[in-house]
């Protein structure tokens, strides 16, 4: 307290240089008063507070809409994701109706050839038969002739009716 006391004593001291800084402090306070100055520092300062206030408006409304657009665009983002799944979906169940409809074409077709070589083979077993039979037939008939040929006349005409009864019971 005596430290405030000493000091005040200081300032109100007319011989001291406190004193006169505090007059003329004074004087340039109340010169500043009487000219409007407070009252441009405080509509200076108005204006910087207002300016700023729009600036906070601005920046809250600029932050809601890009709150929006996040929203809109991971609503978006969802969608095509679903989508992508959807797409995914409908490639596997075309993959798999594609591939059984290959694989019943597939079938088809090895079922063709595999009745075509039937057919073939039958035809060939039926060709070999015909040729053998054939050939059995020329060989009963040359065998016949050169039996024939070495047998008298009316034994052969037995033998001959005999071997061809032979050869139809065969054929048949």
């Amino acid at each position: 307290m005596e430290y405030f006391a000493e000091m005040l004593h200081e300032v109100f001291d007319p011989t001291g240089p406190e004193f006169y800084i505090l007059i003329g402090t004074l004087i340039f306070v109340g010169i500043a008063w009487k000219m409007g100055a407070f009252g441009q520092i405080g509509k200076g300062l108005d204006a910087r507070a207002n300016a700023v206030r729009r600036e906070l408006d601005q920046a809250r409304s600029l932050r809601e809409e890009a709150q929006k657009l996040l929203a809109d665009y991971q609503r978006k983002q969802k969608e095509a994701e679903a989508e992508a799944l959807q797409m995914i979906e409908a490639a596997k169940v075309e993959a798999e109706r594609y591939k059984a409809e290959q694989i019943a074409k597939i079938e088809d077709f090895v079922a063709r050839r595999t009745k075509l070589a039937d057919q073939k083979i039958a035809q060939a077993e039926a060709s070999a038969v015909a040729e053998v039979k054939a050939a059995a037939a020329d060989a009963a008939v040359k065998a016949a002739t050169s039996i024939l040929s070495s047998q008298p006349a009316a034994s052969a005409s037995n033998l001959m009716s005999a071997a061809l009864n032979e050869v139809r019971a065969k054929l048949n």
